[in-house]
């Protein structure tokens, strides 16, 4: 079997300290099985210090310890490592000097490992990328770039994501060079970028990066106890404040309905400030994170519709996740929403507009034949990303490249 070296950003490896089996735990989960050993290069994540290597989820996967960054003063920390055979290396340094990390580190690693492939989730500021071309300049394993989604496409929700949106566009001919290949989640929305930025179409692979236990999100016998429900981090590109004002607007039709608001983030604090301005305080409910998948899956089959209002990202996962419980969908045409999402087929699509979600959230809701019609439709949908043949897929297509 091969080895991979993984370089990944620092919202993975926060997911793993956390405790939260989040998106990246469960990919791991099953992942590491089709490789001999996986090491994961991520920024620094503060934590308890450890001198020696934490052991994760052998033989119980429920004990998390958050032990990412450690080490002895002036020392590397010691690596997080978990399923027998997947090992996480935390920098010591800012986030700065992360491509030097980077390099760093992985010379260390292949001089003890000699790791076959690289995989690099690569994103503005784009230093993983950096990291892992000068690594490619020494060592001359191959490497892929994983570009999910581009911030500001296809709408920014700030300056500093307008910014990203061109400097990405000046700047992926290079950053793709000497990649192997570069990895999408997406058929259409990145491709189309990529392509438009000079990056060579045959090097674009198409490789879902969604995958979902479907012994797990499928339709269950509960009450229904909200009417809509957001899932996601609390940041400005899911559309957080879009989302509250369309609420305002559908309270008005509706003015005893139930807004279920499950995850945290940067904006929590501006969220709660503004359900008191909007005068939503009774309407609209902060769950904060769920622990684990069951838990999402629990909360959806508790909902009626979900409200997805994001102005860009390359998922969201959430979507299939709603699909395989058979809530009909209401999402901005983001990331894979573009390829799956035919309006009117299981859902509708929505615009950056509060009014124009608030009339398409009552058109569903108002309309129980309508209703039943989606919910139906989307649980067809869902197999396509089944967990295990999804990132066998994954694994085999990699392996390819080597």
């Amino acid at each position: 079997m091969a080895k991979l070296l993984m370089i990944t950003g620092r919202g993975s490896a926060v997911d793993l300290a956390s405790g939260k089996k989040g998106a990246f735990y469960n990919t791991l989960q099953e992942f590491h099985k089709y490789w001999e050993r996986i090491d994961i290069i991520t920024p620094r994540t503060r934590g308890p210090k450890s001198k020696g290597v934490t052991r994760l989820g052998v033989p119980h996967e429920a004990q998390i310890a958050i032990e990412l960054h450690g080490g002895e003063e002036g020392q590397d920390p010691a690596p997080l490592a978990f399923f027998d055979n997947v090992f996480i290396h935390s920098s010591p340094w800012p986030l700065i000097f992360q491509s030097f990390w980077i390099v760093k580190k992985g010379l260390e690693i292949y001089r003890a490992q000699k790791f076959n492939l690289i995989t690099v989730h690569e994103y503005p500021p784009f230093y993983n990328g950096l990291g892992a071309r000068l690594l490619w300049n020494k060592i001359k394993i191959p490497y892929v770039l994983e570009i999910f989604h581009i911030p500001g496409h296809p709408k920014a929700a700030d300056l500093k994501e307008a910014f990203y949106k061109k400097f990405s566009r000046i700047f992926l001919k290079f950053d793709s060079s000497k990649a192997r290949a570069i990895r999408t989640m997406n058929l259409k929305q990145v491709p189309d970028f990529l392509i438009k930025a000079g990056v060579p179409k045959e090097k674009i692979v198409y490789i879902p990066a969604i995958y979902i236990d479907l012994e797990i999100f499928k339709p269950m016998n509960l009450e229904k106890k909200y009417d809509l429900i957001f899932i996601g981090r609390l940041a400005k590109n899911k559309g957080i404040k879009l989302l509250l004002e369309a609420a305002s607007k559908f309270k008005i039709q509706n003015p005893n309905f139930k807004l279920l608001i499950v995850g945290n983030g940067p904006l929590a604090d501006f969220l709660k400030f503004k359900i008191e301005s909007l005068k939503l305080q009774d309407n609209v409910l902060l769950y904060g994170w769920a622990n684990d998948s069951e838990e999402v899956s629990k909360l959806l089959n508790q909902s009626k519709i979900l409200i997805m209002p994001s102005y860009n990202e390359g998922g969201p996962r959430v979507i299939i996740e709603a699909i395989a419980c058979g809530l009909p969908i209401l999402a901005t045409p983001v990331g894979i929403v573009a390829d799956i999402l035919k309006d009117g087929q299981f859902g509708r699509i929505i615009d950056w507009n509060p009014q124009d979600i608030a009339e398409k959230a009552e058109s569903i809701f108002v309309n129980e034949s309508e209703y039943k019609k989606y919910s139906e439709a989307a649980k067809e949908t869902a197999s396509r990303f089944e967990k295990k043949s999804g990132i066998r897929n994954y694994a085999e297509k990699l392996q390819e490249l080597i």
